[in-house]
């Protein structure tokens, strides 16, 4: 007996699932939503600033979640799952220079959970929300079938014509980042401390054309700042201060990244990435010194009027095409 042919089989491929990647994803629901005359900066920046006649102050408006099993392990300490769910939105609003005021929470847990162990979360949110001043005014519960999810919708202020956007970046500024990069999954991705002070020092002295807080990686983030800003950038790979963990790291553990990537593309390091004028930059590297001694301040690069982004190192300066960590990226 023959074998028949298989029939072929039209596929309608306008009903098949289409999968993009996170800022993929973004860009496209971003064109869809509205607005209106309030709204100065909308989706696309760290906060939303809006204009709601508040004198002398612009309102921030900045929500993030936490999930379990990508933002925290399930055996993490309760109290730094709280600390972190707040910090990552404290962290935003000190990209804009702002002032954190009041925060709603949203709990989503499975049908089984701990008790003591929520308490413990809400513990550690309530000491860092003291610690700066914020006033957590309520939110919501509900039921998440597999995990816990915890998210922040947090309010804040900044002084007319001082908040700093991703969009202001000019060819020639000196790229500056505090902190060291990479490894910090190691533990400090939970008990980071947000650059709240930092940020509105640094806008209250001198001027500061772009800024962005480090949740993505250096790579990944920088080109937020370059995308919304119609620039390019060079790095100095020597330059880029890289943290003691990603270091030891590299030199015990055979799968860990070398340690200049993991610089550059690990996240979660919740650091500030700003830019200045060039000519500002002796200056204000004086100035952080004597205001903040225990917190380094690197100056990593230089914005370009060529687009993309560029690293020099050891091989010379070289397209970096990589990028630090997407949702939905395979």
């Amino acid at each position: 007996m023959k074998h028949q042919a298989p029939i072929p089989v039209r596929v309608e491929t306008s009903h098949l699932p289409e999968f993009v990647k996170e800022f993929d994803l973004i860009a496209r629901l971003k064109a869809t939503l509205p607005t209106h005359d309030s709204v100065l900066a909308g989706a696309g920046d760290d906060c939303a600033v809006l204009d709601l006649g508040v004198p002398h102050h612009l309102v921030l408006f900045k929500t993030d979640a936490v999930v379990e099993g990508i933002h925290f392990t399930s055996d993490a300490p309760p109290e730094k799952v709280g600390h972190k769910a707040l910090a990552r939105c404290l962290s935003d609003i000190a990209a804009m220079a702002g002032t954190p005021t009041h925060a709603v929470v949203t709990l989503a847990l499975p049908t089984q959970f701990d008790t003591a162990r929520i308490e413990a979360i809400y513990a550690g949110m309530n000491v860092l929300a003291r610690q700066h001043g914020v006033a957590i005014v309520g939110g919501e519960t509900t039921t998440n079938p597999e995990r816990l999810l915890l998210s922040i919708a947090l309010l804040g202020i900044v002084p007319r014509s001082r908040q700093v956007l991703r969009s202001g970046a000019k060819a020639g500024d000196a790229i500056f980042v505090t902190g060291t990069l990479g490894g910090s999954l190691a533990g400090r991705h939970l008990d980071f401390e947000p650059r709240l002070a930092e940020a509105r020092w640094l806008a209250e002295r001198f001027t500061i054309h772009a800024m962005i807080d480090l949740s993505d990686g250096l790579a990944g983030d920088l080109r937020h700042i370059l995308d919304a800003s119609g620039v390019g950038a060079d790095l100095h790979g020597s330059a880029i201060p890289i943290s003691r963990t990603a270091k030891l790291q590299a030199r015990e553990e055979s799968s860990a990244k070398p340690p200049l990537l993991a610089a550059l593309t690990d996240g979660e390091d919740f650091e500030l990435l700003f830019t200045v004028a060039s000519r500002t930059a002796v200056p204000l590297l004086d100035a952080w010194k004597a205001q903040f001694p225990d917190v380094k301040l690197s100056c990593v690069g230089k914005i370009t009027a060529a687009p993309g982004l560029r690293l020099r190192d050891e091989r010379g300066l070289r397209e970096f095409n990589l990028r630090g960590y997407e949702h939905f990226a395979s």
